[in-house]
């Protein structure tokens, strides 16, 4: 019976660690499952029905909002809980900026090193061309969780772990966009393939200048559609 005799402050870590894992719950199943898909911008979010969706108290709820309010992927409105807010051209126009930062760093450190991960990349994009002409919102949700992935494995292949921190941040945003950009194209799926392919190629010959280009090509392909959008 040790749990009869335990100090206070075991009691209250005990707690803190269950509110924490209810919070972080709560946070990545917001951040993940409603705030990446396209149909949550401009809404309100319910906490209770967050709640019982996700199977915890309003608190954590409450706790993982503030948490996301914090990234600005959610607005706190008085006496109208967390607003989505839709992203402006301008906010568009700076995510695929930073990726371009970040992704052509990327590809300069992994062709610097000799040790580009092509395996890796041409893997994830075989998954994607399985799914390029699938139809609907479960397949495009996949393409595009493909997609991150790809990046990703870019982005990992540098060995800086504030880099990687810092891309894998923005993938609700990126998620977003990104579905948002498949359903106003036509054949964007199979575009986006040809387009990874590029970047692949450009990585395998080591040219660096090659391999910026064909990630600016893909960034602002993806760009332009958005702002039309």
């Amino acid at each position: 019976m040790r749990w009869l005799v335990a100090s206070d402050w075991e009691l209250g870590y005990t707690f803190g660690m269950q509110r924490e894992s209810g919070r972080n719950k709560a946070y990545k199943y917001v951040r993940d499952q409603i705030l990446t898909s396209p149909a949550s911008s401009g809404t309100f979010l319910n906490e209770q029905e967050l709640a019982t969706l996700i199977g915890v108290s309003r608190t954590p709820v409450r706790e993982a909002l503030l948490m996301l309010q914090a990234e600005g992927l959610v607005e706190m409105v008085p006496q109208r809980g967390a607003h989505v807010p839709p992203m402006s051209g301008r906010q568009i126009t700076e995510l695929m900026e930073l990726r371009g930062v970040l992704e052509r760093h990327a590809a300069s450190a992994a062709i610097s090193s000799g040790d580009a991960p092509v395996a890796a990349m041409r893997k994830a994009l075989a998954e994607q061309m399985t799914l390029s002409c699938a139809s609907g919102p479960e397949a495009a949700k996949s393409f595009i969780d493909l997609d991150g992935k790809f990046h990703q494995i870019l982005i990992d292949s540098a060995k800086n772990e504030l880099l990687s921190h810092t891309y894998s941040g923005l993938r609700a945003r990126q998620l977003r966009v990104g579905l948002t950009a498949l359903f106003a194209a036509e054949d964007r799926q199979r575009n986006v393939c040809a387009e990874h392919e590029s970047i692949v190629v450009a990585l395998e010959s080591g040219d660096q200048r090659f391999a910026h280009r064909a990630i600016e090509q893909h960034l602002e392909v993806t760009l332009q559609i958005l702002l039309r959008a």
